[in-house]
């Protein structure tokens, strides 16, 4: 192993990214120690809650039941979009085995053979189909570039023309589709709803956004021999109008809240 002061970023990078084999590989080759290319800065952990208040609520993730009429289910929209911008929906047109069956298919993708998987791996994120390990927040550290400890398989689905999917993988392409789809659904339901919310009409969101499903990100997150030292991703907040995320039963998703809880 190169002395630290050896250490060139750019060159473990090159190294990592000619391998085409993700996190998921260095996990396959039994590594015990995180490489210098995937250290976190500095430690990662929650901000402090402020100091408890007397008789005060705890806050809880908002609700929303589309199964419920506008009446009742717009003014819950219009709160939970006020303070946090973040919130569940129950009772939506994507049913679970859908879901289970995208979550599945991604997986199963991800944990094929490396001889399989690498001819998809593409460290540029560029075309309709990528699969790489995509730097978070590069040139920020001591060893200049920094990687999340994930693997990401990203489908760009639009805008019109349509691209050309024909490299989504075949192990996980019936499964996203059908995903995509009925979610592209449920993101113009959620643009009219929070249309009608912010009191400018129905489909104005929807007209001005182009609501049309266009990027689903796909990330796994190999088991990792140092946790602590690593992180899935950064503090972010996502570009696009809206992000429908699909819930499993692994905890580590963090809002963070105006007052800074």
């Amino acid at each position: 192993m190169a002395a630290a002061d050896d250490y060139d970023a750019a060159v473990a990078l090159a190294v990592f990214q000619a391998a085409r084999a993700g996190v998921r590989g260095l996990v396959e080759c039994g590594i015990t120690s995180v490489p210098p290319l995937f250290l976190a800065p500095e430690p990662r952990t929650s901000s402090p809650s402020p100091p408890p208040v007397e008789n005060e609520i705890l806050f809880t993730i908002p609700s929303v039941d589309l199964a419920l009429p506008p009446s009742s289910s717009l003014p819950l929209i219009r709160a939970a979009a006020r303070s946090c911008g973040f919130f569940h929906v129950t009772n939506h047109s994507v049913d679970a085995a859908t879901v289970d069956s995208a979550v599945s298919a991604v997986r199963a993708f991800h944990e094929l053979p490396l001889t399989v998987r690498s001819a998809f791996y593409t460290p540029a994120s560029v075309g309709s189909v990528t699969y790489s390990t995509i730097p978070i927040q590069p040139g920020k550290t001591s060893a200049g570039r920094f990687l999340p400890w994930r693997d990401t398989l990203q489908v760009r689905f639009g805008p019109p023309p349509a691209p050309d999917l024909v490299h989504l993988p075949p192990a996980c392409r019936d499964a996203l589709l059908k995903y995509q789809l009925l979610t592209t659904e449920l993101g113009k339901k959620m643009a009219g709803l929070l249309s009608e919310a912010l009191g400018v009409g129905a489909e104005r969101l929807e007209r001005a956004m182009q609501v049309e499903g266009l990027l689903m990100a796909c990330h796994y997150y190999p088991p990792c021999p140092e946790p602590a030292r690593v992180v899935g991703s950064l503090e972010h907040t996502d570009p696009s109008l809206f992000t429908v995320l699909a819930q499993d039963g692994v905890g580590g998703l963090q809002v963070r809240l105006h007052d800074g809880r």
